[in-house]
């Protein structure tokens, strides 16, 4: 097996739902060097075309005009990218994501964490300041692992207890991947559900709990409107959850995407002398030079598949051109 199918190993035995082993399970079975068979074989292709023309130049070997070079190296670029960018949602698959849930006290956190999780985990009254330490559970979302971390509802209190509790939630919310500001749909929008959105920043969902009862009247921004007692709304909101940490869409396609940091990383130094290659031939730069970058952006595919050895090179080059004959 090659080194990404080795990893992938690695990650089957860590899964901890079922749409992690299935995705590590196709990379078991080498999807990740099939996704990129399709961008390295035509650099190969190119490397081999300029060697010809360089080694073999009294054999009157055709080299390719720089418009030639530009039109196969811009399919490869836009694929390097295209996989580099999917670690966006490949790596949430294999790493997961962190959400808090804060609110001020009796907007229905608890009972939203509890919808969530599909269990009776945070303790839930109608007295305000129940929860005063972080609970955290881990539910799987869309066959994501999700840690949920139910907070202290946020208020001005002079009570020591529920104030450490308070300053958790803060802290909480920093340390999160995604917030969700939970509002009581039954009162009306107040200045603090206004101050803890600006505090959640741009990662930040707004979600109005208790949607079974009569709305309170006055505006409000944008929101996703649940009910944590009847269940309504929170499929969608399971949706936006994923929607809003990494776009699936764009990424979901079958073996369409990466789950591992290493090569993420690989892919965007292979882009990085792909794009020098390019301002190279647009500047006509010799053919000599021209390899330096291609060998440059060859390096990082060996090292997530596999050398590519001058052999390789060589047997290219005789299978596709008529040499020594």
């Amino acid at each position: 097996i090659d080194l990404p199918q080795a990893e992938a190993v690695r990650d089957l035995i860590d899964a901890t739902t079922l749409y992690q082993a299935r995705i590590a399970a196709q990379q078991v079975d080498g999807s990740v060097s099939r996704r990129l068979a399709p961008l390295k074989d035509p650099l190969v292709e190119l490397i081999a075309l300029l060697e010809a023309g360089i080694d073999f130049a009294e054999d009157d070997v055709s080299v390719a005009p720089a418009e030639e070079i530009l039109r196969r190296l811009g399919p490869i670029l836009q694929g390097t990218r295209q996989l580099a960018d999917s670690f966006q949602y490949g790596g949430l698959v294999r790493q997961g994501l962190t959400l808090a849930i804060v609110g001020r006290p009796n907007v229905g956190k608890s009972s939203l964490f509890n919808r969530l999780l599909e269990q009776d985990r945070a303790i839930v009254t109608e007295t305000p300041g129940t929860t005063r330490d972080l609970v955290s559970e881990t539910a799987s979302i869309g066959g994501i692992p999700v840690k949920l971390c139910d907070t202290a509802g946020i208020r001005q209190t002079g009570e020591l207890v529920e104030r450490l509790g308070i300053e958790r939630s803060y802290q909480a919310m920093a340390d999160a991947d995604l917030t969700l500001v939970v509002i009581d749909l039954a009162q009306p929008f107040t200045a603090e559900d206004e101050s803890l959105m600006a505090r959640a920043g741009g990662r930040a969902l707004l979600v109005g709990n208790k949607s079974d009862l009569p709305r309170a009247a006055g505006e409000r921004p944008a929101l996703l409107s649940v009910s944590a007692l009847t269940g309504e709304g929170i499929a969608g909101l399971r949706d936006a959850i994923l929607e809003a940490v990494a776009p699936r869409g764009a990424f979901q396609r079958e073996m369409g995407f990466i789950t591992s940091l290493r090569h993420e990383q690989w892919l965007c130094e292979a882009a990085a002398y792909l794009e020098k290659a390019i301002a190279a031939a647009r500047s006509s730069t010799p053919h000599e030079m021209l390899l330096l970058d291609l060998y440059g952006a060859l390096r990082p595919f060996d090292a997530i598949t596999g050398a590519t050895t001058a052999d390789d090179i060589l047997n290219r080059i005789f299978s596709t051109f008529c040499i020594g004959k």
